[in-house]
């Protein structure tokens, strides 16, 4: 019968499209690797494959978190395969990569963070739009603390600055409701009275809040030449998001709001920051304590 992916990836209700198309890359890449040996569908397929693969992503050096996505996609393809009728014993039941040393989030130091909410510098008034835009984007990122597609899939519909709130869409298209800094309130204020107009073409109507130069939706790769305009070191958007979480434990937040705020669905995932946190209040022991 084949692999089926089509019917798979369509089956794949409820996903954001990046998720979706990060599972059919995954399972693309197993389907040619493990054709290489002959098998050309599921049925064929053992959890000694499943297994041999996993360790060949390895010695690829593949970071350990993108071997875990792809163990997660065999997973859940292997998974909807038995549910099919596809393989009689799922194979993938159980797989995991490899354990190794994971890397703490990187948390921004307070020049960095300076350079990119406070840029230094005069602005051409030609590109005070473009100015206006990157610090709104700059202070939600840090502000409330959102993944960069959700940042990008924002639309003005979603702001409400009166009450000083957004609405975004995680993972698995759950909704959730987040506060906006005061910052953030006047950056967005500014972009939508003065900048959004200026950007946005009369032939190409665009629902999303922010705009790219060409007057399109902003995408993760502008959000990133934004960064990489305004920082000091090189720094990636989610370094804002790992910044918002860690300061907020620092600043005396539980865990569970950390974790509502940032939209995991396992308070688990929001576990790593306490460590984060928690290396901080280390540093500043040793740097303080006359007996550290």
């Amino acid at each position: 019968m084949g692999w089926c992916l089509d019917d798979f990836e369509n089956g794949l209700t409820g996903v954001a499209p990046t998720t979706r198309r990060a599972y059919r890359s995954d399972l693309d890449s197993f389907v040619e690797w493990i054709g290489r040996s002959g098998v050309d569908g599921p049925a064929d397929t053992t959890r000694r494959h499943l297994r041999r693969y996993v360790a060949f992503l390895a010695t690829r050096r593949y970071a350990r978190r993108t071997v875990a996505r792809k163990a997660s996609s065999l997973r859940r393809y292997f998974g909807w395969a038995r549910r099919r009728g596809l393989v009689s014993i799922d194979p993938a039941a159980g797989l995991s990569a490899p354990a190794g040393t994971g890397r703490l989030p990187r948390v921004l130091r307070d020049d960095e963070l300076a350079a990119l909410l406070e840029p230094s510098g005069p602005t051409e008034p030609h590109e005070e739009p473009i100015r206006w835009r990157d610090d709104a984007v700059v202070e939600v990122l840090y502000g409330s603390g959102l993944r960069v597609a959700e940042l990008c899939g924002l639309e003005p519909a979603h702001v409400d600055l009166a009450s000083r709130q957004i609405r975004v869409w995680g993972k698995g298209a759950k909704q959730r409701r987040l506060p906006l800094s005061d910052a953030a309130v006047a950056a967005v204020q500014r972009w939508l009275d003065d900048g959004r107009s200026h950007m946005l073409r009369s032939d190409q109507p665009v629902a999303e809040l922010f705009l790219n130069r060409r007057g399109k939706p902003l995408t993760p790769r502008d959000v990133r030449r934004i960064l990489d305009r305004r920082a000091v070191a090189p720094t990636n958007p989610h370094a804002l998001r790992h910044t918002f979480a860690t300061h907020l434990l620092d600043g005396g937040a539980d865990l569970r709001s950390v974790q509502e705020l940032l939209g995991h669905a396992d308070v688990g995932t929001t576990q790593i920051y306490t460590h984060v946190s928690t290396e901080h209040l280390q540093r500043v022991h040793g740097a303080t304590h006359p007996r550290a």
